[in-house]
This record gives structure tokens, sequence and C-alpha cells, in this order.
């Protein structure tokens, strides 16, 4: 990771979204002509292992990356005991699209191209933020989520979209392929084999990696 510090620009930020703060870690390669917003699943926050481990290798591919928390520090206090923010679709993808508007208002970001990383319920919120958004989320990668939460708003998205999903997770398989049946965009179904939900067999997690990163860079271009 030394080679990839010396040319990336890092820093801490700060993204408003109505009256919340959310804090995030943004990443952009020199060069890079893409940025890939990751919604993180129930529970989790911008410092998943699973999630920085797939930013990490985005940024190796010469992708930028934004991880970034969906809930305020406040809300995650309510959530953890009542969890009626985790599975708020509506909420979470508001919060996407408040951190794109963010993005288009920065000087070094705003004409990169825009992707979404989602996670669990995060891949719903991914897909309902890049149907309200339309044009501007140029693609989508949904990691062992839930595309089906995403419900009426799947027909509306236009960004190419690949699933993952593991091969183990027979529950989750089913509901990703009524997910894909419903999407009318380039898209793309593929089974990790030997994996579980949280990608946790030796491998399955770099499978993820690399096929995200193709994804990316095939529709959001990397770093010359």
């Amino acid at each position: 990771m030394e080679q990839l510090k010396s040319r990336e620009a890092q820093r801490n930020v700060r993204i408003t979204s109505g009256n919340e703060a959310l804090d995030g870690n943004l990443a952009v390669p020199a060069g890079a002509s893409g940025l890939v917003l990751f919604a993180h699943g129930s529970g989790s926050s911008r410092l998943s292992p699973r999630n920085v481990f797939v930013a990490r290798a985005l940024q190796e591919a010469g992708v930028g990356t934004l991880l970034f928390d969906l809930l305020s520090r406040a809300e995650e206090q309510v959530d953890l005991y009542t969890r009626e923010h985790r599975f708020d679709i509506g909420l979470l993808a508001q919060r996407l699209v408040h951190a794109t508007a963010w993005v288009d208002t920065q000087d070094e970001l705003r004409d990169l191209r825009v992707g979404y990383f989602g996670a669990s319920t995060g891949s719903a919120a991914a897909l309902v933020a890049a149907a309200r958004l339309e044009e501007r989320v140029s693609a989508v990668v949904s990691r062992g989520g839930r595309p089906d939460l995403a419900a009426a708003e799947l027909a509306r998205v236009r960004a190419p979209t690949l699933l993952i999903v593991g091969g183990d997770d027979d529950v989750v398989i089913e509901l990703n392929e009524q997910a894909y049946r419903r999407l009318q965009c380039e898209k793309h179904l593929t089974i990790v084999p030997g994996a579980s939900h949280l990608f946790e067999e030796p491998g399955t997690l770099e499978q993820v990696a690399q096929l995200a990163s193709e994804w990316f860079r095939r529709h959001l271009g990397s770093a010359s």
C-alpha cells in the first residue's frame, strides 16, 4: 500500500444530510475518472472490514472510493436498541443521494463518474438512489445484498448493475434472482462458489474485490 499512498489523495470528510452530519473517508488515486460510494449493510459502518478491503482493491485498480456512515452518531446509538434505521431503505437511499450531491460540490470530484457499492441492505439503498439519480450513477455492484428490497425502483435503474452472491447463501440467491429479473438495465449475476453470506471463506472476498474492480473499471474508467 505504500506505493498507493504516495500517489493518492486521502482525507476525512463530513457530509451533511438534512440535520445530520455523516463522517466519511475519501481516497482518490491520481488520474482517477471514477468514484465509488459505499453503502454498508445493517448494523455496520464506514469501518466495515469487508468494505474497507474492497475499497483498497478499487484504489489499487485506480478507482476512487468514499466510505461513509449512512447514519449519524446519534442515530447509530438509537439504532443499537431499536433497529429502526438500518432497515429504512428510503432513509439510507436518501443519504446516498445527499452524499452524491456533496461530491458534486467538490471541485476535485464533480467531474468523476459515480458508482455505488452496496452490501446487505445497503444494496437496496444503492439501487433506489441510482434509480432516483438516473444518469448521474454509472455503475452499481451489490455484494451479498438484498436488492429485492428496492422493490418497484428496480425497473427504474439505468446504471449497469452487478449482483454478487455467495454460492452457499441459498435464500439470498433466490432473492437476487428475483431482483435480477426485474432489472431493465445492463446487468449480470455472479455466484461465488463456496461462499456464505459474509464471504468469510478463504479467497472469496478476494473474488468479490476482483469482480467489483473489473465492473467499475469497465464502467467508470480508472487512473491513467
